[in-house]
């Protein structure tokens, strides 16, 4: 089954929206891959602390 992981930055989405994240892109895999694969669906969210990451070499620190 589908493990599928968020990339997404420390405390920019609020856990309302992680958790709609996961609802709805747990739905859209359901709609390619069948109902029968809904329990062995795994979405996870991983949150990167800023700073960790960077956009062409460039260390990026949103606020």
């Amino acid at each position: 089954m589908p493990f599928t992981t968020i990339k997404v930055i420390e405390n920019v989405f609020t856990n309302e929206q992680k958790k709609e994240m996961l609802k709805k892109v747990t739905e859209a895999l359901i709609d390619v891959c069948g109902e029968k694969t809904r329990k062995g669906q795994w979405v996870v969210i991983d949150e990167v602390k800023k700073g960790n990451w960077s956009i062409g070499g460039e260390i990026a620190n949103p606020k």
